[in-house]
């Protein structure tokens, strides 16, 4: 054996036998009490031995498939998993948040089609993703799935950089999150003052303790599915409330339908109609991204091919009728578009609703609902961009992997890949000093990053034919293939359209700096990759060979507990 290869051996032997779900949790609290694991199992009553075979079974099936040893607690459900996925994408929430990118470059009619495209679109990503995972459920997502599809010689690089886009396309939406929720933070207090000016400081010092504070909710995982619910029946319930208000108050005094449908407002400055409208598509693009956030889901359900799917098809499908009807609403009962476009709030939904209503106490309510809204959205951004760092980390696809790829035992999550991902967000947040149009910056990251990461095992799932692989209870066959084809396309258009910049003429403070973004990131994992990443980061060859060891091992659990369920039974 190589060093290399004794190094990844050796790494892949440290982990937890049996991981730290419900079994590990259960034996643990029986061995700290002075009793053998193997006896602690036997000592289970009928119910808690129910939950400890569900989720044996689950880990087993993971193990046999992969190679990778269980650590996160099964406890998330259906609708806890789509609290997270719709939870992240909240397609209403990010037509609000990033009104004014679009509202810019075409008005309510840009935005109104604009959903309509994405829509689609995104219902395209939506099945990619959901045949992938159903077929290959792991928490490592997109880049596992290139591991095991790409050509066997190429499939540890693509892999590689298709783990560490997904994971930069996370912490870019985290980013793009706390910046829109001290945006209108800031923009409630403005609402107030309105001889004041918003200074870019005072929207970096709300981001930053924003960031802090938001850290919290995912340091313990028994209250993530409850928070996770909430934060879905928050959205939907601020939607509902948020949409009749407005509607009731405007007093049946409504903009035309030729406004809201017809009337194109270019206010870019490009002489291009046509790419004023595909720059203001970031803004309904925004609004359903980060798909995958299921997906990073997968070891922490009891039927991740089946549940997973439900939920990333649930997501644009509320995303789209939320998202449609609340811009069709709020654009009928526009004042004086104008005067949104010169509001110091730099808030342009509250300045809507602030026209309708007339009060400035009624709007900061219902502002007050999108940023608890937004507080939801970025709990889950944060679930999310751990797991992608934690399963990206377990194969050492990141420097300094041995501490981001720990689980911690007493909270059940990966905590260190959480802290790690949240400074990182803090450091992107510096951006904002140096440009005013940096929010534009961070959603057109998250969308070309993650779309990028997406592509990748699309592709290599083209070139080794869609029947060639097992298919999981998600299937679509002929749409499947239709859906990946306008995947590929979208991540090619969108990767040269959004690096465009968002207005003429160009300045050093307005130009849209994605492109270095990306193409500076994308350098240094090229360099790191040849430096020290092709020496340690773990294939999936690697991970089957310890297959047999940890099948031996959870099936030893299996018997235990069937002992206990027919001791149980008999009884």
């Amino acid at each position: 054996m190589s060093k290399i290869d004794s190094e990844k051996s050796t790494e892949i032997h440290n982990v937890p036998s049996v991981g730290y779900g419900e079994i590990q949790n259960y034996v643990s609290n029986r061995t700290a009490q002075g009793m053998p694991a193997l006896d602690a199992l036997a000592q289970a009553d009928g119910k808690n031995a129910e939950k400890l075979m569900e989720e044996a079974q689950a880990n087993l099936e993971l193990v046999q498939e992969t190679g990778y040893a269980p650590e996160l607690r099964r406890n998330f459900g259906v609708i806890s998993l789509l609290g997270v996925g719709f939870g992240l994408t909240n397609s209403w929430f990010g037509i609000s948040a990033s009104l004014v990118t679009g509202i810019s470059s075409g008005g309510p009619m840009m935005i109104i089609y604009g959903i309509l495209i994405v829509a689609c679109i995104s219902m395209c990503v939506a099945i990619s993703l959901s045949e992938l995972i159903s077929a290959m459920p792991n928490a490592g997502g997109q880049y596992y799935w290139t591991m095991k599809l790409a050509p066997k010689k190429y499939a540890p690089f693509w892999a590689y950089m298709c783990g560490a886009f997904a994971w930069a396309g996370s912490v870019f939406t985290s980013a793009s999150v706390t910046l829109s929720i001290a945006s209108s933070a800031v923009g409630m207090y403005m609402l107030y003052h309105p001889d004041k000016t918003i200074q870019t400081w005072h929207v970096f010092v709300t981001y930053e303790i924003a960031n802090i504070l938001l850290v919290f909710f995912n340091l313990w995982e028994k209250p993530l599915p409850a928070i996770s619910k909430s934060s879905l029946y928050i959205s939907l319930l601020s939607f509902l409330i948020i949409t009749i208000v407005v509607l009731a108050k405007s007093g049946g005094e409504f903009q035309s339908a030729n406004f809201v449908f017809v009337e194109f407002t270019n206010g870019t400055g490009w002489s291009s109609s046509g790419i004023a409208f595909i720059v203001g598509l970031i803004n309904p693009n925004w609004s359903f991204s980060c798909l995958d956030a299921a997906t990073h889901l997968a070891e922490e359900l009891l039927e991740p091919r089946k549940q997973i799917p439900i939920a990333i098809i649930g997501t644009v499908i509320i995303g789209f009728i939320t998202s449609f009807s609340y811009s069709i609403a709020m654009f009928f009962c526009i004042k004086d578009l104008d005067a949104i476009y010169n509001s110091n709030t730099g808030v342009p939904i509250m300045d809507i609703f602030y026209q309708v209503l007339n009060n400035k106490a009624g709007a900061v309510i219902l502002e007050f609902l999108i940023f608890l809204t937004a507080i939801g959205c970025n709990i889950a951004s944060h679930t999310w961009q751990a797991r992608l760092c934690w399963s990206f980390a377990r194969d050492n696809g990141l420097p300094g992997s041995r501490y981001w790829s720990k689980v911690n035992p007493r909270t059940g999550v990966p905590v260190n890949a959480h802290l790690m991902s949240c400074v990182w967000c803090a450091i992107i947040g510096c951006i904002y000093m140096g440009s005013t149009t940096a929010y534009n910056a961070m959603v057109i990251g998250c969308i070309i990053f993650l779309l990028m990461s997406y592509a990748v095992p699309v592709v290599f799932l083209l070139m080794k034919g869609r029947d060639n692989i097992k298919h999981g209870p998600f299937w679509l066959g002929k749409i499947g293939l239709f859906a990946n084809i306008v995947l590929l396309v979208w991540t090619v258009f969108t990767t040269i359209f959004y690096s465009f910049p968002p207005v003429m003429p160009v300045t050093a403070g307005n130009m849209n700096y994605v492109s270095v973004v990306v193409g500076v990131f994308g350098a240094y994992c090229i360099i790191y990759w040849f430096a020290r990443g092709k020496k340690k980061f773990i294939t999936a060859e690697d991970r089957e060979a310890k297959i047999d060891e940890l099948t031996h091992q959870l099936s030893q659990q299996i018997s235990h507990i069937e002992v206990v369920l027919s001791h149980k039974n008999d009884v």
